[in-house]
């Protein structure tokens, strides 16, 4: 039987980051870890990646906890994938110092049975190589999403594309956008995006929210206001974990799309909304620290409010 859980493939790492609010050194970061919390508020998650021996069993426990299935966390000898980075007053750029690949660097992904029957599939900022490996090996998912970098659209263009050719949904931010593309408008630059494969775009855009490009309709979707941004590492990870986490949270929602294209656009639409909501919630502290700390209550409320704010 096919499982309705998101299969979720990405980087467990270390942070050291420095941001106008201060420093945080070797703390929990990697678009899995971000990712899976974000999604756990909405759906069952499996998780796929690699970490060394320095990595704190009780962390992949407190996943567990969340609905997440760390089985296909492969722990081997040596150290765990860890980035340095800054932000300065522009808080929606983030300056890469260092980046210590360590046992990422072998990172080979094998599925379970289980994991291959998974119905959502999100690849997250990895090798498009090892990307289209983890497509390859998954029998027939209803959806997949990617996200990817300027690291990859500049180093392995011509994998990349071999991946966007099979997604369905493409999240990025605006710089890396123009930088697929080659063109200047964003209009211009996700119209050739969408001819690459991916039928469903997202653009993120830090404070100013998402856009999300859906055929030939368009969706602004503001960021929720917060009175204090600490660090926006993860921010665009757990924003691509709720959407997703939305998506899969009741199947009748995909089953949509063939029935009515109009429905399942406003589905995609409150999916950017709960990832804006969720994205608001890891900016207000380092690493992971708010988003652990965040229970449902919380949660509903900032969407409610959110909604209110874009009522007409």
């Amino acid at each position: 039987m096919k499982s309705h859980s998101i299969l979720a493939v990405g980087s467990l790492a270390f942070d050291s980051i420095e941001t106008p609010a201060g420093k945080a050194q070797s703390v929990l970061g990697g678009s899995a870890n971000y990712f899976s919390v974000a999604a756990s508020f909405y759906s069952p998650v499996q998780i796929v990646g690699i970490v060394g021996d320095d990595f704190p069993r009780p962390h992949l426990e407190l996943l567990e906890k969340r609905k997440i299935d760390t089985s296909g966390v492969k722990t081997v000898p040596g150290k765990t994938f860890h980035w340095v980075g800054s932000y300065d007053k522009n808080l929606n750029e983030a300056k890469t110092l260092s980046t210590f690949l360590n046992v990422f660097e072998h990172f080979d992904p094998m599925l379970s049975e289980d994991q291959r029957k998974a119905t959502y599939l999100f690849l997250g900022n990895i090798d498009p190589e090892l990307q289209q490996k983890v497509m390859n090996q998954v029998k027939d998912p209803e959806l997949i999403a990617c996200d990817s970098m300027n690291f990859w659209i500049t180093g392995k263009p011509e994998e990349l594309k071999k991946t966007l050719k099979r997604v369905d949904i493409l999240s990025i931010n605006e710089g890396e956008a123009y930088l697929l593309s080659g063109q200047k408008n964003i209009i211009k630059a996700v119209d050739k995006i969408q001819a690459m494969g991916p039928s469903v775009v997202i653009v993120k855009r830090g404070e100013y929210g998402a856009i999300l490009f859906t055929g030939k309709n368009i969706f602004l979707a503001p960021a929720f206001p917060v009175e204090t941004v600490v660090d926006p590492t993860g921010a665009g990870d757990s924003f691509a974990g709720a959407f997703m986490g939305y998506l899969a949270e009741a199947q009748v929602r995909r089953s949509l799309a063939k029935q009515d294209p109009k429905k399942w656009d406003d589905v995609l639409r409150r999916a950017v909304l709960a990832g804006c909501v969720m994205a608001s919630f890891t900016v207000e502290d380092f690493s992971m620290h708010r988003l652990l700390k965040l229970n449902h209550k919380e949660l509903v409320a900032r969407q409610n409010a959110l909604m209110k704010m874009i009522e007409v």
